[in-house]
């Protein structure tokens, strides 16, 4: 097996920490031989994880790809509104991408990213990370086998769990949709992905409803502070209090937020970021729920609920055939399939995942890196072209949203755009 070699774009949680190992893990498989990262910090940590010499770290896409480094795949995690310029331009240097989700927040990218990947015949994989995890691939197997006769409705509920709502969608990097996305497309695009997934039929139309609900000003304490360690009237009432759960509890989440994890460089990041920020002070615009109803070309219908008010973060499912039904719970992988005509249920419980987002993370590097291999041409599972149809219903609801409700025409939609 040939080791592929790699640069990496974006050295955060989801490059450095989530695809990153494999290098580490399976180092006769992978080896990354340069890095691309803005934050000082970062990039030095990211060198001495992976043994790279300081003519191998640069501050920036555009000054790396002025080298001419020697690599066949480039993985680009930068944030949102960053992926558009350097994928085109990986592309364009001879390297196959593996791009984190989602594609862009502009629709008119997505489609320029899958024409130039045609173009210059490189794969281009989005990171659609659950179509690889056991849980989702056992429940389409069995949809596949026909187990459940043919699909009339799915219910998917997102649970995006409360703590985590408030880190990253009210004081972190994805709150407010100029700099990043709308929530349906930054967060909820993996469940337009699946929905797709295991539909296997095209979305015809699209309605949705949601909004910001509670993590807004008029919800503020009277008198509040805008951060919560300048003496919050209500921080004993507060599940949201900065201080006391990024001191507590949420040390965890303290550490995506500063490289000192001492109670001391934890505290000065809440004096000086936008973690430290009151809930109802911040400046988020994201919905904090969501629905989204899909009618299918075959007549099948779904639903997909996000909500930010959850005590677990999981997903879970409900699969409605002709012939039985299908249950499944993401966070304890239990997936349970009942026979209408034998009334019998089987319920199965898969091995504990050994990477995040249900073992998704280290399988679809492990896909991409041997179709970069073997390359010829054909779409991996999650290819640019696949996960377009997934963007264009992710912009379709949130344009639905965004009127009051309005049923879309998918086709109609992407007319438009192109």
């Amino acid at each position: 097996m040939k080791k592929v070699k790699a640069v990496l774009i974006g050295a955060g949680d989801r490059g450095a920490r989530a695809y990153a190992p494999y290098a580490n893990n399976y180092p006769h498989e992978l080896e990354f031989v340069a890095v691309a990262e803005s934050i000082p910090e970062r990039r030095a940590a990211f060198a001495q994880e992976y043994g790279l010499s300081e003519s191998q770290c640069f501050g920036s896409w555009e000054e790396m790809f002025e080298n001419d480094i020697e690599a066949e795949v480039a993985f680009i995690c930068t944030l949102d509104r960053e992926h558009y310029e350097p994928t085109l331009k990986a592309m364009e240097k001879g390297y196959h991408v593996l791009l984190e989700k989602p594609m862009s927040p502009d629709p008119k990218e997505c489609i320029s990213m899958v024409e130039t990947a045609k173009k210059h015949n490189k794969l281009l994989t989005i990171c659609h990370v659950l179509r690889y995890t056991p849980f989702w691939q056992n429940i389409k197997s069995i949809i596949d086998k026909g187990e459940i006769g043919d699909i009339v409705s799915i219910q998917l509920n997102e649970n995006v769990e409360v703590m985590h709502m408030s880190h990253s969608f009210v004081r972190g990097n994805w709150s407010n949709s100029d700099d990043s996305s709308p929530m349906i497309l930054q967060k909820s695009c993996h469940d337009m992905d699946i929905l797709m997934y295991l539909m296997d039929q095209k979305c015809k139309h699209v309605s949705s409803f949601g909004s910001l609900m509670h993590f807004k000003k008029s919800n503020a304490p009277e008198n509040g502070p805008l951060r919560c360690l300048d003496g919050c009237p209500i921080a004993n009432d507060c599940a949201f209090h900065a201080g006391r759960y990024y001191l507590g509890e949420g040390k965890g989440w303290a550490k995506k937020f500063t490289p000192d994890h001492t109670r001391e460089g934890i505290i000065h990041a809440l004096n000086t970021t936008d973690y430290g920020k009151c809930v109802y002070r911040s400046d988020n615009n994201v919905v904090d729920h969501q629905v989204v109803n899909l009618e299918f070309e075959n007549g099948a219908t779904a639903t997909f609920s996000m909500c930010g008010f959850t005590r677990e973060q999981t997903r879970i499912v409900q699969i409605m055939g002709t012939k039985g039904e299908i249950r499944g719970k993401m966070d304890e992988n239990t997936i349970s399939v009942f026979n209408f005509l034998t009334k019998n249920e089987t319920i199965t419980k898969l091995e504990e995942p050994k990477s995040g987002h249900g073992g998704g993370d280290e399988a679809i590097v492990r896909d991409f890196l041997h179709e970069a291999r073997n390359y010829n041409g054909n779409e991996s599972r999650s290819s640019a072209a696949v996960s377009l149809e997934s963007h264009l219903l992710a912009f379709s609801a949130e344009a639905s949203r965004l009127q009051n409700g309005k049923v879309i025409r998918i086709d109609n939609f992407a007319n438009e755009v192109l």
